[in-house]
């Protein structure tokens, strides 16, 4: 099914400067199955002809180099897995309260190094909890929040056992298209998975959004929420009695080797541009922790790294220029700087010198069972 094509859903504004494909959860939001559509074409990451992913990096300014004189056309707006942050609309470019559109080639380039990161450790304790829950019946249901391409699902159905039917949320239905498409079918030990997509935003999250799901997973979600979005979160997987899987949360910290004067700076700025307008940024998951410890559960946090050498080249690349946009963004001062600085990185990178620690955590929350079925 194209995209042109797509049942029509109420489109839910995303809030300037928050996430991008935000977890869908207001019942009103249209819900549908998608089965075996044949997929658009996504655009080539080699068709850049500037080098940048179109909305890819973890800044809301450009993604290119940034420069101190030469003017430069509006950029598109940037996102990583979770985070899109609108400017002004382009004569001509979609209306703001269209529905968002995530570069699903950037999406595409992170997703194995979000799958070597994410912390094999927290499955096993996962798995354990799945195992019998009180009064189950049936397959297992887990909703994803904010599934983007759907990279969580590929990489975490295949390595959980029994019949399982996955709650693809996000309020973008290209992506929500990719997703399903890409959607493993089978779980690890053989029996079904199935999917379903719902379009919509985190934001209209409701306490009962999440009735009946044993499961709520999401990636690179919890830093572009706000204390009260993780808060509703945690409640909604409380009164649901379902575990959270939460992963690839930024730290604040950043690894470069070779080491250079410029480094600290430009991660501090960088850490104070996502927190902007009052999203927790790298405080995400203390702040989880808190919120769901506060409802009974027992949380545990496990380091998740992205760990990038000559062979993840490309993504650090795309990374840094997101990253350094992101700080020059902040702080207009390190603009000079950080362009003498951007140039060294990617030609470090380009010749397979430099080392890239972008440290994460992941966060397992198992919630108390409600009384029946979970």
């Amino acid at each position: 099914m194209s995209e042109s094509t797509a049942p029509t859903a109420r489109t839910v504004s995303p809030r300037p400067g928050t996430s991008g494909p935000t977890g869908a959860t207001d019942p009103a939001e249209s819900t549908r199955t998608l089965e075996s559509p044949d997929a658009p074409e996504s655009p080539d990451v080699a068709q850049s002809t500037t080098g940048v992913i179109p909305g890819a990096g973890p800044t809301g300014g450009s993604t290119a180099r940034p420069t101190a004189s030469a003017p430069t056309a509006a950029p598109a707006p940037a996102e990583r897995a979770t985070l899109r942050l609108r400017e002004a609309p382009a004569p001509g470019a979609p209306h703001p309260d269209d529905p968002p559109r995530y570069a699903p080639e950037w999406l595409r380039l992170r997703e194995p190094a979000d799958a070597a990161a994410r912390a094999h450790d927290l499955l096993d304790p996962l798995r354990t909890h799945l195992a019998g829950p009180p009064g189950r019946t049936g397959g297992m249901v887990v909703h994803d929040l904010g599934c983007g391409t759907g990279s969580m699902g590929r990489w975490l159905a295949p390595r959980l056992d029994g019949a399982q039917h996955w709650v693809l949320h996000d309020r973008d239905p290209y992506l929500l298209h990719f997703a399903a498409v890409g959607a493993p079918r089978t779980a690890a030990d053989g029996s079904r998975v199935t999917v379903e997509t719902l379009r919509g935003d985190l934001a209209r999250l409701t306490p009962d959004a999440l009735s009946g799901a044993d499961l709520v997973t999401a990636s690179a979600l919890l830093d572009v929420l706000t204390a009260d979005e993780v808060g509703t979160l945690a409640a909604a997987c409380a009164a649901a009695g379902c575990a959270a899987l939460l992963t690839l949360s930024v730290a604040g910290r950043v690894d470069l080797t070779p080491a250079h004067p410029l480094d600290a700076e430009i991660t501090e700025a960088f850490n104070d541009h996502q927190r902007r307008t009052g999203l927790l940024g790298p405080d995400a998951v203390t702040a989880a922790t808190d919120a769901f410890a506060a409802h009974g559960a027992t949380v545990r946090a496990h380091p998740s790294p992205w760990r990038l050498g000559p062979d993840e080249a490309p993504l650090a690349a795309q990374w840094l220029r997101g990253w350094v946009g992101a700080a020059v963004e902040q702080r207009s001062e390190l603009r000079e700087r950080a362009e003498a600085y951007l140039d060294e990185r990617l030609a470090a990178c380009a010749d397979g010198t430099l080392r890239v620690v972008v440290h994460h955590t992941d966060l397992l929350a198992l919630c108390r069972p409600t009384g029946g079925a979970s």
